[in-house]
């Protein structure tokens, strides 16, 4: 194991780059009518994503866009805008466009119930009739909150990879995220959609929890190893208390330092290597029969704010509160809080808040960011061929400060390669092709740390 209290110097505040520009450059200077334009000219294949915000009660982890609520008028209300946004797409887009992707994301989408579930799908079906073959419709899963009706109507309607959160299975860590899931809850949760036919099963660990250490980790991923997910999902706490209250509950001297962390992410790769996963991206393992390695390999992953994905080069349309859409120019975000949501759809409008076009440079340095972030090297000659550029002029400034990574790196006239060590920096290095970043100062709370 590597001394990594050398490496502390490099935790810093940065994005995971699940977009470029990032969503803190999304604004209200993105006009509505162009969004409309864009939509109408779309041809591509389609990926959608349907955004389900509630939950039962607080993870206090979680960074994610929720509503809390017991109440069933709230889902159906839900339920009911949902339809009336998927009308007012259907007046815009080209609905018989083929659709390769689709995810339900949260918040729990199975805090809905299977009859809620299935009219959404339907709804969803009639709207966009024609998925391809072998499209993924996927759904985000809490075991806790599963039942037998929900996952016969999920795998009835086609859906055929689950993703379950997990985040770690050691009791005093769960206590202290307020969020108690027995390993035997979870075993049977996977057992049972295996047995209707899921094929594809991922689950999401964290590290970087309170009272995690490096051991306690080993026997999470012990655990975890039992049920034999396809995929790993093991992402970095993001603490953000300041945009996030739950995460003020947590006393910071109980999260684990960041050589600690470090130590962890290095565990995680040669233990799931060791038995037989491949590291995909910065936070992504799978089996190499899985689709996301093949996609790896013949150069055809893609990252998104779903993370790695085996679909790019689709439309991404986000449906629902606070989702994202995304296209070959351009980013776009629903509104965040209900009211507004709703209003905008009251008056006839997709529920559209803000945005950004990309110009050329944020194209180039996306294409750029995108495949350190998926592969950990960079090919400069075919970035040159597409983009009509000198790559070490058009950079200068940028491999300069790459250079200060140099010990991560090795860069020769047509590649950029990431080291081992570099992978567990990944984020760091792809912040110097970041031109916006540079103008966020440092001391400024917008991302969580890189380590």
């Amino acid at each position: 194991m590597k001394d990594y209290k050398s490496f502390v110097k490099y935790s810093k505040a940065g994005p995971r780059y699940t977009s470029y520009p990032t969503a803190v450059e999304f604004n209200t200077q993105f006009k509505y009518e162009d969004y409309i334009e864009i939509l109408k000219q779309q041809k591509a294949q389609l990926s959608l994503y349907f955004h389900l915000p509630f939950c039962r009660s607080a993870c206090y982890f979680c960074g994610c866009n929720v509503i809390y609520t017991a109440k069933e008028e709230s889902k159906e209300r839900y339920l009911g805008y949902l339809f009336k946004e998927l009308d007012l797409l259907a007046n815009i887009i080209n609905t018989q466009r083929e659709v390769a992707q689709m995810h339900f994301g949260g918040g729990t989408p199975t805090f809905f119930s299977a009859k809620q579930l299935e009219s959404l799908i339907l709804k969803i079906k009639s709207v966009f009739p024609n998925f391809t073959q072998d499209s993924e419709i996927s759904c985000e899963i809490d075991p806790r909150f599963l039942n037998e009706e929900q996952a016969d109507v999920l795998i009835q309607n086609g859906f055929n990879r689950i993703s379950f959160g997990v985040q770690d299975f050691d009791e005093k860590v769960q206590k202290e995220i307020h969020r108690i899931q027995p390993f035997e809850l979870t075993k049977n949760a996977v057992e049972m959609v295996r047995k209707k036919g899921i094929s594809s099963v991922n689950m999401d660990l964290i590290y970087g929890l309170p009272y995690q250490s490096l051991e306690s980790f080993k026997q999470t991923l012990e655990k975890a190893l039992l049920i034999n997910p396809d995929r790993f999902a093991i992402f970095n706490y993001a603490h953000v208390p300041w945009l996030k209250k739950n995460m003020r509950k947590f006393d910071e001297n109980t999260l684990p330092s960041p050589d600690i962390k470090l130590q962890i992410l290095e565990y995680c790769e040669n233990f799931l290597t060791h038995n037989g996963y491949k590291m995909i991206g910065m936070d992504h393992f799978a089996k190499p029969e899985d689709e996301l390695f093949k996609a790896l390999e013949n150069g055809s992953l893609h990252r998104n704010f779903q993370g790695y994905t085996t679909k790019g080069g689709t439309d991404l349309i986000g449906i629902g509160l606070t989702s994202i859409g995304e296209g070959k120019r351009h980013y776009m975000q629903n509104f965040k809080d209900m009211p507004s949501y709703e209003k905008a759809i009251d008056e006839g409008k997709l529920p559209c808040e803000k945005g950004i076009m990309l110009d050329d440079d944020d194209e180039l340095r996306k294409a750029v960011i995108m495949e350190l972030m998926s592969n950990f090297s960079l090919n400069i000659e075919k970035i040159e061929q597409r983009f009509k550029i000198n790559f070490f002029e058009y950079f200068q400034q940028d491999l300069e400060e790459l250079s200060k990574l140099n010990e991560f790196v090795t860069i020769d006239k047509n590649h950029i390669k990431v080291n081992e060590t570099g992978v567990l920096l990944i984020r760091n290095i792809a912040m110097c092709f970041d031109k916006y970043l540079k103008r966020i100062s440092e001391d400024k709370k917008v991302f969580s740390k890189t380590v």
